[in-house]
C-alpha cells in the first residue's frame, strides 16, 4: 500500500538529486579516463580477496545453482531486474540519458503489468531492449574520478567512486519510498539472491581463470578495472571492445 508521506519524501529526494545533477552539469568538470592502477590499500585488499576466493572462486560454489531449478533462477533474475528499473530510470535521468530513462520506464511498466509483477520478461517479447546503469556511472558522467581500488567482502572488486555509488543507490530507488514493509524489501532480496546464484553458476569458471593465474588478486583486479572502464566509456566511444573471461 502506498503511503502518502513516503510519496512526498520520494518527490523531495528526486527533486534534490535533479538539482545536484543540474549543478554538476553546469560545472563543466572534465571526465576522468584512468588507465593505470590506483591501489593504495593492496595489503588489506589481498586479505579480502583471499576470503572472497574461498567463497566464490573455490570451484565448489556451483552446488547451489545446480540445486535450484534454472526456471526458478530465471524468475528471481526477472524480479530483481524489474524492481531495479525505477532506480535505473532515476540514474538515467540524472545522466541526461532520456532514451535510457524511457527504456527503463517502459520495461518496468510492461513487466509489472504483463509480466506478472516481473516474474516474466514480457518487455523483451515486445522488443524493448534491456538497459542498466547505476549511481557509479552517474558520478562518472558528472566527472567524478575513479578513486582507489577496493575489494569488498562478498561483493568483490570495486573503486572509490563505485563504493559511493553503491551507497547512494540504496536510497535512489523510488519503490523504497512508495512501498510499505515488507514489499519494499522484495527487490533487495531478489537482487541479493540473484547475485548469489550468478556467482554460484560461474564458480567453476572463476576458479579456472583465477587458479591458472600466477597472481589471482592482480588478475581479478585487472579484469574488473578493464571491464568497468569499458562499460563506462562506451558512451564516449573511447575504448575498444572487451571480452569478459567470466561471460560464458
Amino acid at each position: 500500500m502506498i503511503n502518502r508521506f513516503n510519496s512526498s519524501k520520494m518527490l523531495r529526494n528526486l527533486t534534490m538529486l535533479a538539482f545536484v545533477a543540474a549543478l554538476a552539469a553546469c560545472s563543466g568538470t572534465a571526465r576522468v579516463e584512468p588507465t593505470g592502477i590506483n591501489d593504495p590499500y593492496e595489503q588489506n585488499n589481498r586479505k579480502v580477496h583471499a576470503f572472497n576466493k574461498k567463497i566464490a572462486g573455490s570451484g565448489k560454489g556451483g552446488g547451489l545453482a545446480k540445486a535450484v531449478p534454472f526456471e526458478f533462477q530465471t524468475m528471481i533474475h526477472n524480479v530483481a531486474e524489474n524492481m531495479s528499473m525505477p532506480q535505473v530510470a532515476v540514474n538515467s535521468f540524472l545522466q541526461g540519458d532520456l532514451q535510457g530513462f524511457g527504456l527503463a520506464t517502459s520495461r518496468f511498466a510492461i513487466n509489472s503489468v504483463l509480466g506478472f509483477a516481473g516474474l516474466v520478461d514480457a518487455a523483451s517479447e515486445f522488443k524493448v531492449p534491456e538497459h542498466d546503469t547505476d549511481f557509479g556511472e552517474t558520478l562518472y558522467v558528472w566527472g567524478v574520478g575513479e578513486g582507489a581500488y577496493y575489494e569488498l567482502p562478498l561483493l568483490g572488486p570495486s573503486t572509490g567512486r563505485d563504493v559511493a555509488g553503491r551507497v547512494v543507490d540504496m536510497f535512489t530507488n523510488p519503490l523504497s519510498n512508495v512501498l510499505d514493509s515488507p514489499e519494499k524489501y522484495v527487490g533487495t532480496a531478489a537482487k541479493l539472491t540473484d547475485r548469489i546464484l550468478k556467482n554460484s553458476r560461474r564458480s567453476d569458471m572463476i576458479s579456472d581463470v583465477l587458479g591458472n593465474s600466477a597472481d589471482s588478486y592482480a588478475q581479478a583486479r585487472l579484469i574488473y578495472l578493464q571491464k568497468r572502464r569499458y562499460e563506462l566509456s562506451r558512451r564516449t566511444g573511447t575504448m575498444a571492445t572487451y571480452d569478459d573471461p567470466y561471460a560464458n
